[in-house]
This record gives structure tokens, sequence and C-alpha cells, in this order.
């Protein structure tokens, strides 16, 4: 099937050439703008645009079965959590597999996008043209606008954002140094891990304003993502289930000395790391409470103790950013909140998709290709969407049940359970459907 309807792709990151291969099976004109020069986004290592966080060291926390797109297989000779260079590779076979790359109009960014009135937009280039499109999805990432925090008083040796991160030399020789990475996501983690190694830092403090729960890579010889829960099993069964595997497995945090965590496991979106554990439990990785203030050269914690510091990292999250909107409506608030339909739609604006807009359990690379059905099946005509006010109650509805279970935070603004937004999604388009059909009848009576 075709559609008249021309589509512009912001970003050709896993969400954007997802989506563009998905509306090229369905036929629909588009044009794709990446800022680099090749594809691959936030996994594109020493990406030239510089939006990438990818550290040398870097493995993904998803095995490679959660991750898989479905109608393209990885390699049989990957390990279970391949390194970022397989990754990006990876992402480079399926855009030649599918022969994408020639719609793909790379070093070009998108530097503004504004709704014409009766819909539609106009989308202006770095290059300075401005073209014109029916249809908008902006998959440009949420991983790339740092989120630096400020302290009382200044600090006169090096400090700078995870996002900067390559490795220990870089941006910063970090050998020998008294070194604090503050923040327990799975940045700070990794990061911290490969620094507190002997031979590296002198000192590495974590500082945190809450403990974490740590869960393993592995359990039993198995990646842990492939013990999930199945999508049928009564949600809070399944979480109660699941928190006493993890405690089993795990133990409690304090025994690696790691600081006691105020909720229970699975109310947070979970740190993972295979070697964090170990090395707190070595000793070569010790923690802080959340910094009080910068003292020069030296910073002081919560507790009141004070170190002399010659490096910090801020492994603090990042910002949802769109810099080329400039309409507060189609902006999130200053909490990261941006409530979408299906964590995509804002509801009463049907010509504009956001694109792996979420923190999905437990993998976002494949989760674009999994809205993209929606968004294709509604190009092409078969999907309709529900009215606005049905729209506006169904994404309070989900919110609920996915935000509900975490304490509130910047962080779990957008996090969805992977397995049951896709079985919902499933459904969602189901009703769709039948709503379209409804609708065309109706025009044809």
């Amino acid at each position: 099937m075709t559609t008249s309807k021309r589509a512009c792709i912001i970003g050709a990151g896993c969400s954007g050439f997802t989506t563009a291969k998905r509306l090229q099976d369905e036929g629909i004109s588009f044009d794709c703008f990446e800022m680099s020069d090749d594809i691959g986004g936030n996994w594109y290592y020493r990406n030239p645009n510089g939006r990438s966080a990818c550290y040398q060291s870097l493995h993904i926390d998803t095995s490679k079965w959660r991750l898989a797109f479905e109608d393209y297989a990885v390699p049989a000779d990957w390990p279970d959590f391949p390194s970022h260079a397989q990754l990006c590779q990876y992402f480079r076979d399926y855009v030649d597999h599918f022969d994408l790359r020639r719609q793909i109009t790379f070093n070009t960014e998108v530097t503004r996008a504004s709704r014409r009135p009766r819909g539609g937009w106009d989308v202006t280039l770095s290059t300075g043209e401005t073209r014109s499109y029916d249809v908008l999805f902006v998959c440009n990432g949420h991983h790339w606008d740092p989120n630096v925090p400020e302290y009382p008083g200044t600090f006169d040796r090096p400090h700078f954002h995870v996002h900067s991160y390559r490795d220990p030399y870089d941006p910063v020789d970090l050998r020998g140094k008294n070194v604090v990475v503050v923040g327990m996501g799975n940045s700070a983690m990794d990061v911290a891990s490969e620094l507190s190694q002997r031979h590296l830092a002198k000192n590495l403090w974590v500082s945190a304003r809450r403990g974490v729960w740590v869960l393993p890579k592995m359990a039993g010889g198995k990646p842990m993502d492939k013990s999930a829960m199945p999508t049928w099993m009564p949600r809070k069964l399944g979480k109660a289930l699941a928190r006493r595997a993890i405690k089993k497995l795990v133990g409690r945090m304090e025994d690696y000395g790691l600081p006691k965590p105020d909720h229970e496991p699975l109310d947070a979106h979970p740190s993972v790391s295979g070697e964090f554990l170990t090395r707190a439990s070595c000793g070569d990785i010790k923690f802080k409470p959340n910094i009080k203030a910068l003292e020069g050269t030296r910073v002081r914690f919560d507790d009141d103790s004070v170190e002399d510091v010659d490096a910090i990292i801020y492994a603090t999250g990042y910002r949802i950013s769109f810099p080329f909107f400039d309409d507060p409506a189609l902006l999130p608030d200053a909490q990261n909140r941006f409530p979408l339909f299906k964590r995509m739609v804002i509801p009463g604006i049907d010509d504009l998709f956001f694109m792996g807009l979420a923190q999905p359990l437990p993998t976002l690379v494949n989760f674009a290709e999994q809205q993209s059905k929606l968004a294709g099946a509604f190009l092409a005509g078969r999907y309709a969407l529900p009215s606005v006010e049905d729209m506006r109650r169904i994404t309070a509805e989900d919110e609920a049940v996915e935000l509900g279970d975490y304490y509130q935070s910047t962080r779990h603004t957008i996090q969805v359970d992977f397995a049951r937004y896709v079985a919902d999604l499933h459904k969602e388009i189901a009703k769709g459907e039948r709503r379209a059909k409804a609708r065309t009848g109706r025009i044809a009576a």
C-alpha cells in the first residue's frame, strides 16, 4: 500500500533507521536527516557530531537475545553482551541490508521544525534549505544533553559530565588521581569500575544521594534479562517474585560496603554491572553521600567529610531536548515530564511522532522498531487514533501503571516495561484498525 503523505525523520540512530525501514515497507515517501557522517547515534564511538556518550570500554547491558531486530538476526558468534563496536556494526549492516543508506542525508542537521496552522511541517536544514512535510518523526535520542548539577562554591580542577568520558586518559589523564564519580546509574558504575583498578585512580569515591540495588548481568550462567516475568502474570505477583529472587541472588547492598537503598528492588530503574559489586567489596570503590559544597580543590560531602579531589565526573543523567522546536507545547517540562499517547503522540497533534523517547526495560535498541508498527499503519490508513479525550485518558492510565512503582525522579518520567508495552501496543493497533474500518464504513455509507 502507498500513501501520498511525505515524512521527515530526524536522526539516524537505531530509532531513526528502524522507523525508516517501516516507512519504506509501507511505501511511504520520506527523507531522513542525520547530523553525523554515518548512522549509529549514541553507539557510534567518537561520533563527530559530539552527541554520543559512548566510551571505549562500553558494552551494552542488554543481552543480544533481547536487543535483536525482528527481521535481522544478531551474529551467531556474538558474546551475550556485545561491545559498542559490535552493536554499531550491526546497525550499519542492518541499514545496508535493507538499502536504507541512500535515503539518509548525512552531515545535515535539522535546525528548526515548525508546524503549519493546518498541519504539516516546515523543516529548516543546516544547509539553509527549508522543506515541507506532512508528518515529522523525532528520533534524536535522549542521552545527549547532559544534566550537570550545581553546588555551592567552585571547583578549580577538572570536572565534567560522563558524556565526555572516553577512557582513563581522555578527556583527562586520571592515573594516580583522586576521583569522585557522582551518581549510581549504569554509566557511573561502568566508569567507576574501570577507574578504580589499582593501576589507575589513586582513590575512587562514588557520591550519591541514595543507595541503589545493583543487579549482575548474569545469573546461573545466563543473562539476567532472559529471566523476565511473562506478561500474563499479575504484575504484583511477578514483582514480588522478582524482588525475592534479587535479594537472594545479591544479598544486602550494605554487605558490599554500599549505602543501604531507601527503596525495594525494582522501585527504580535497575543499575546493572558485572563488576561494580566486586570492586566495592574489595574496597577499590569507596562511597560518599551527596556533595554539599565545592571548596577549590576539595569536596565537602553531606556528612561534612572533606576530600582533596583531582577530578569530578558527573554521571547525573540527561535532559530531554529538542533544539529544533521553539513551541513550548512540543517540549517536556523542567522535570522531564512529557506525557505522550503510547509514548509517541501528543494528543491533538497527529502529524508528529516521537520515536524511542522512553526508558524501557530491558532495552531501547529495538523499541522504536515496535513503535513504528503503529505509526506505519496510521500513515498507511489502516489504523486510526482514538479521540483526543481518549488519548489523554489512556495516557494518564498508562503512566499510572508504568511510573507508579518508581520513586519520583526525573530519571523515571519515561519509564516503561518493554514486554508489557509491546503487548499493549499490539492490542492498541488492533483497536485502531477496527476504528479505521468503522470510520471508513461510515464515510462510504
